[in-house]
C-alpha cells in the first residue's frame, strides 16, 4: 500500500518504493492535475542523491508526460528547498522531489508541494494516496521519457541561481565578508555542497570540506544531523579551529551545528538563537510558530518581545500554514528544520545556514556566547528525546493504553494540561512530555523538554517504562 505520512510518501527500495507504486502515485497527481485544470500550468520536479532518486522521477515524469502534464524537470541532485523554491517563482501548482530526507539509505520516497512552494496539505496527500492504492497497471498511460522531452512535454530547467541569489539577497553579505569566517560544512554525503560553496564563497568564507562525494549509502550513517552523526564534524572544527560546522542533512531542508568548541549545538537551540537574533539585532516583529515537540523557550522569547508563539501539530506543512495565518517571523521544528518569513514556506538548510553565519558575523560573538547570552536572558530549558522500533501489535496496545484509555503515569511535577491534539502532550510545570507515533516510520518517540537534560532524560524513561518500552540509555 502507498501510505503518505507527515513528509510525504516514503517506503523501503524494493518493497513499497517500486516502479509501480511510483507510477501509481503519478497517475493519481496527474489525474488530480488534469481536474484541476493544471495540466498545462506544469509540475516542477527534482530528485536527491540517494539511490535510484533519478531514475524514479523518470518513470514518475514519464507517466506525468503520458497524461498530458507539462513537466519541469530539474536535471541534476539538488536541495529540496531549491524544488520548492521554483514552485512559488514560476507560480507552478505542483511540485515534487524524490527523497526521503533523512531516513535510512534503504528509504526513498516522493514529497509533494504545492501552488507557493509549501508542503501539500493532508487532504491533498489522502486523495492521492487514495486514488492511487485505487488504481492499476492497466489504468496507467505514459510515454518514454526522451520522446516527452522531444514533444515539449518534459522541459529541463537549472533553477539554481535564481534560488542562491534569493538567498544571498535576504542576509546581509557585507557584515559577513568582514567577519571572514572560517567554516567546515558537512553536506553528510547529501546536495548542499553546491549550493552552500557559492553562498559562503561569495562571502568570503574560508571553508573545509568532509563528506562531499556521492555515496547513497551516507557513509553507513544515518543522514540526520544529529550528536550520534556528526562526530567527524565535531573534529573536524577543532582540528581546523573553526568558527563553526555546519550539516545538512540528505535533501539539505535540516540543519545541524557544531560551535567552535566542538560542541553539538541542538535544532532547539538554534531555532530560539535565530528568533532572538531577529527579534534583538535585526529589530523585526512577529509570532513564532513551533510544533509540539519543539522548545518552549520559544515562548520566553515571543513573550519577552510581546510576541506569541504558536504550537501546531508535527509536519512541517502545519507550521507553513501557521506562519500564514498568524503573519509569522520564524517557524520550526526541533528536527532542525527552519524558514523565516519572506522565504519559501518549508524549511530550507540553506537559508537557515547563511542566515546563522550572518547572525555570527552581524553579533561579532562566538556561538557558545550567544548561547550563553541566551540562557542568561531567559533561563535554561533542555530536552531529550527518544525512539523505539514498533510492531503492530505495540503499535496497537501503546495507542489503546495513551490515546484512547488515556492512563498516564504518576509524575513529580505539577501536570497543568494535557493535550491530544497530535500524540499526547503533558504540560508539566517547567516543562512537558510527549508521546507520539511517527508519520513517516514504524516509530514511537518520548520527547521531554525540562531545567536540565537530567530531568528531561528522567520523565523520558518515566514516560517509556509506563508504555512498556526498553529503556536501553
Amino acid at each position: 500500500m502507498i501510505q503518505f505520512g507527515t513528509g510525504g510518501w516514503r517506503a523501503v527500495i524494493g518493497e513499497d518504493f517500486t516502479k509501480a507504486n511510483i507510477r501509481l502515485v503519478a497517475a493519481a497527481l496527474a489525474r488530480r492535475m488534469k481536474r484541476e485544470g493544471a495540466a498545462e500550468d506544469g509540475i516542477c520536479v527534482g530528485y536527491d542523491r540517494r539511490f535510484l532518486s533519478k531514475e524514479a522521477l523518470i518513470w514518475f515524469c514519464e507517466v506525468l508526460a503520458g497524461e498530458g502534464i507539462r513537466v519541469f524537470f530539474v536535471n541534476m541532485s539538488c536541495p529540496t528547498p531549491q524544488i520548492m523554491f521554483t514552485v512559488k517563482e514560476k507560480k507552478l501548482p505542483y511540485g515534487a522531489m524524490v527523497t526521503a530526507s533523512h531516513n535510512p539509505a534503504i528509504w526513498n520516497g516522493i514529497k509533494l508541494f504545492t501552488f507557493g512552494g509549501r508542503d501539500a496539505a493532508q487532504d491533498v496527500t489522502e486523495s492521492i494516496q487514495e486514488e492511487a492504492n485505487r488504481l492499476t497497471e492497466a489504468d496507467i498511460r505514459d510515454m518514454d521519457f526522451e520522446e516527452a522531452k522531444a514533444a515539449g512535454r518534459v522541459t529541463i530547467i537549472d533553477p539554481r541561481d535564481a534560488y542562491l541569489d534569493s538567498i544571498l539577497k535576504q542576509v546581509n553579505t557585507d557584515a559577513i565578508r568582514k567577519r571572514r569566517l572560517r567554516i567546515v560544512l558537512d553536506p553528510m554525503f547529501g546536495v548542499s555542497l553546491t549550493g552552500l560553496l557559492t553562498i559562503l564563497y561569495s562571502c568570503r568564507c574560508d571553508i573545509d570540506v568532509i563528506n562531499d562525494r556521492h555515496d547513497a549509502f551516507f557513509g553507513r550513517h544515518l543522514p540526520a544531523p544529529n550528536p550520534d552523526t556528526l562526530v567527524d564534524l565535531q573534529y573536524a572544527v577543532k582540528e581546523h579551529n573553526a568558527d563553526v560546522g555546519i550539516a545538512t542533512d540528505g535533501d539539505a531542508d535540516r540543519l545541524g551545528i557544531i560551535d567552535e568548541n566542538g560542541r553539538y549545538v541542538t535544532a532547539n537551540e538554534i531555532l530560539a538563537l535565530l528568533y532572538n537574533y531577529l527579534l534583538e539585532y535585526k529589530g523585526w516583529r512577529g509570532a513564532a510558530v513551533r510544533n509540539i515537540a519543539t522548545t518552549h523557550l520559544l515562548d520566553r522569547i515571543a513573550a519577552a518581545y510581546g510576541q506569541e508563539c504558536i504550537e501546531v501539530p508535527v509536519g512541517f506543512k502545519h507550521i507553513s500554514a501557521g506562519m500564514e495565518a498568524h503573519d509569522a517571523l520564524i517557524g520550526g521544528e526541533s528536527s532542525g528544520g527552519l524558514t523565516v518569513r519572506g522565504h519559501i514556506s518549508g524549511k530550507d538548510g540553506l537559508y537557515a545556514a547563511s542566515l546563522l553565519v550572518e547572525m555570527l558575523s552581524v553579533s561579532g560573538k562566538k556561538l557558545s556566547e550567544l548561547l550563553q547570552d541566551l540562557y542568561d536572558k531567559y533561563g535554561e530549558l533542555h530536552t531529550a528525546e527518544y525512539d523505539w522500533a514498533l510492531t503492530p501489535e505495540n503499535k496497537e496496545r501503546i495507542a489503546k493504553l495513551i490515546l484512547t484509555e488515556k492512563q498516564l503515569p504518576v509524575f513529580e511535577r505539577k501536570v497543568e494540561k494535557i493535550s491530544y491534539m497530535d500524540g499526547c502532550k503533558i504540560y508539566l510545570e517547567d516543562g512537558w512530555v510527549i508521546v507520539r507515533f511517527s508519520g513517516t516510520e514504524p516509530r514511537v518517540r518520548i520527547f521531554a523538554e525540562g531545567k536540565t537534560e537530567t530531568e528531561a532524560r528522567k520523565t523520558v524513561r518515566q514516560m517509556a517504562a509506563f508504555a512498556g518500552l526498553d529503556w536501553n540509555d
